[in-house]
């Protein structure tokens, strides 16, 4: 009788010793040390309280990081959700050719973002990439792209959106399979018009759909590395460095590892507000049938 009330603990327990080793450990490991001034090699610590807090939010580098940041998060989600959407409008049909087009878009989501880096840094090369070859056929000059503050964060936007409409869409796919088709018969039959029936039945209907997209697709925008890390380095002059580049330089290349799980804790504080506010403004115009 006893194991019969504990079995189901004991088939949890695994799960939840791992996630709290690698998860909830580090978390509060990181708060730890954003009080230290430590340099990852010295065997002692030496306490500082929130100075490091105080000396990260009167850097401008910190604050144009932020800055970035917010960009980046804003353009990319916007963007991704808008396309995926509409392309899931268009693609949420039967045949070989939609299929074809669904494959076609979802394979940039398997592929490894340190190879799709690769090919867009020579995309976006400012002497020989298709893309400046492209615009000169057309006569527009060529775009320094990853090489011009202007351009290059929005250039990094342009390979996240790429990058992640296939998955968005076939996410949005499966939601409108999901929606019962009687509603889209019973307004045909009232002669509703396209945009009434989108603003009426299909975006109501798929509210849950992308409160779940918008929600991991802004956290993940936050976290973003890979990219930065292989096409711009932060640069030029800081215009695409964000929270976790931020974290990884000052953490691993100036071995300031109070000051990086600083910026950590500001991440996960940021991160957590922003969630909270998708819930609570956006939780209400969700339709759960």
């Amino acid at each position: 009788m006893e194991w019969t009330k504990l079995r189901p603990y004991a088939m949890i327990a695994p799960a939840v010793i791992i996630f709290s080793l690698f998860f909830i450990y580090p978390i509060f490991y990181m708060m730890y040390l954003s009080a230290f001034d430590w340099n990852f090699v010295s065997p002692t610590k030496d306490f500082v309280g929130f100075d490091n807090f105080s000396t990260l939010f009167g850097e401008r580098e910190f604050i144009e990081v932020v800055r970035n940041s917010a960009v980046y998060t804003f353009l990319t989600v916007f963007f991704t959700l808008l396309i995926s959407l509409f392309l899931a409008l268009w693609l949420n049909k039967q045949g070989i050719v939609y299929s074809f087009v669904q494959g076609a878009i979802f394979s940039p989501h398997i592929i490894s973002l340190v190879s799709i880096s690769m090919l867009w840094m020579w995309l976006m090369d400012s002497d020989y990439g298709l893309l400046n070859w492209l615009l000169g056929l057309i006569g527009i000059a060529k775009v320094q792209w990853l090489t011009h503050p202007d351009t290059a964060l929005f250039s990094l936007v342009i390979v996240a959106v790429w990058k992640g409409i296939g998955f968005n869409t076939l996410v949005f796919i499966a939601g409108l399979q999901s929606i019962p088709q009687d509603m889209y018969e019973a307004a045909e039959l009232d002669e509703a018009s396209p945009l009434r029936i989108l603003y009426k039945i299909t975006l109501p209907m798929l509210s849950p759909t992308l409160f779940f997209l918008a929600v991991i697709s802004m956290i993940g925008s936050f976290q973003i590395f890979d990219t930065i890390s292989i096409m711009t380095q932060g640069g030029p002059i800081n215009s695409t460095n964000t929270f976790v580049y931020y974290i990884y330089e000052y953490g691993f290349r100036f071995f300031k590892i109070g000051y990086a799980s600083a910026a950590g804790v500001v991440l996960l504080v940021v991160i957590s507000i922003l969630t909270i506010v998708y819930f609570r403004l956006l939780a209400r115009r969700v339709h759960y049938r």
